[in-house]
């Protein structure tokens, strides 16, 4: 139910592949305060699944948790899903303003393995002179809706012969299925962003500093590296949480709820020699996928910048899973820890339990609430 009566708030919505969830929030004291939240556990597959059918359950489920909810507001913003989106950060020379536009879409041609007229473009100058990220240039205005003109599109970094640019691009078919999705749902969507966005500023906030993203869902995991508040690599895998509850009840051979009840008992053995032992050597192996990926990000970043990544933070709803901060903290040689994102949020105090344990799975709907609020 509604923690407090608001004039206006905001909705974060993310339509994840096994759940929806929601967070609203308003300004409160130049804070976001917590309105409600909730989730509803539900196979949606927006991205390979275009039937009529599979969008008519995503708009029915999304009705009901609103109103399970009791949501006080209908503007909201939602969120593409990392894998569905294509990002890249390009380089061009100092031009003038009006030239620029066009050579983005040039260069990206370069990068985007589809044709751009099935693409809906979106660029952000993401350094300036100095070499630093522009504070204003901090909150993304993807695929701002009813927007004409890019906002970014008149900024300079005079006196510099690079700029940075952002590029992002997302299917015009998957924007169109989610306007229509909102739409029906009763609610006015504001913007799309990547869910890379709403997890920096749920989990970074003002964080300066090189920071790595671990998003680990229940069937893909997510791994962005964010600079100063900007997610520069993004990458997606088709492993999450219930591969390691599969491949439990595989090995042990029991049912999925049993399998998953043993995940949460053992979780992931920090020492290596406990971790070559029944489910704990099941979880590790499961696990190894996500392990390999990150280090192939962490070497692909390495490659392109001198400057280390300086931590990994853990999100998604598998990221409670049993000493898996420690284990990651071990194989990485970086600290890791499991983000909160309630931290930049006013809520009752008699709420935190209740809250810290759904906080790593409201994440992206948290940051994407968070978006507007001054």
């Amino acid at each position: 139910m509604p923690l407090f009566k608001t004039k206006e708030s905001f909705l974060g919505v993310d339509i994840g592949t096994a759940s929806i969830k929601l967070v609203e929030l308003a300004p409160w004291s130049g804070k976001p305060r917590l309105v409600t939240y909730g989730y509803v556990d539900i196979v949606t597959d927006i991205i390979h699944n275009q039937s009529a059918e599979n969008q008519k359950k995503i708009i029915d489920s999304l009705k009901k948790l609103l109103s399970q909810s009791q949501v006080g507001g209908n503007l909201a913003i939602a969120a593409l899903p990392t894998y569905s989106v294509f990002n890249s950060i390009i380089s061009l020379p100092e031009m003038s303003p009006k030239d620029l536009p066009s050579a983005v879409k040039w260069e990206a041609k370069k990068y985007i393995p589809l044709p751009l007229e099935e693409m809906i473009l979106d660029w952000k100058i993401i350094r300036d002179k100095a070499g630093a990220v522009k504070p204003a240039l901090a909150k993304p205005g993807l695929f701002k809706l009813g927007a004409g003109k890019k906002e970014l599109a008149g900024i300079k970094p005079e006196g510099h012969s690079d700029q940075r640019i952002l590029v992002t691009a997302a299917p015009k078919n998957l924007v169109s299925r989610y306007l229509q999705i909102f739409k029906e749902a009763g609610l006015k969507l504001l913007s799309l962003e990547t869910e890379a966005f709403a997890l920096a500023r749920a989990l970074i906030g003002n964080d300066q500093s090189i920071v790595m993203i671990a998003d680990i869902g229940s069937i893909t995991t997510d791994i962005c590296v964010i600079e100063k508040g900007i997610p520069i690599l993004n990458r997606s895998i088709d492993i999450g949480g219930l591969t390691i509850t599969k491949a439990i009840a595989n090995s042990l051979n029991v049912n999925l709820e049993r399998a998953e009840q043993f995940k949460r008992d053992f979780g992931v053995s920090v020492n290596q020699d406990d971790s070559q032992k029944g489910v704990n050597k099941t979880i590790a192996n499961a696990l190894s996928p996500i392990i390999n990926e990150i280090k192939y990000v962490f070497d692909l970043f390495h490659s392109q910048s001198p400057e280390p990544i300086e931590k990994i933070v853990l999100s998604g709803g598998s990221a409670f899973l049993p000493n898996l901060p420690g284990y990651f903290s071990q194989l990485f040689n970086k600290p890791a820890i499991i983000g909160n994102p309630w931290d930049r949020v006013v809520y009752p105090e008699e709420l935190k339990p209740a809250l810290d344990e759904v906080g790593t799975r409201l994440a992206v709907a948290i940051g994407l609430a968070m978006r507007d609020i001054k």
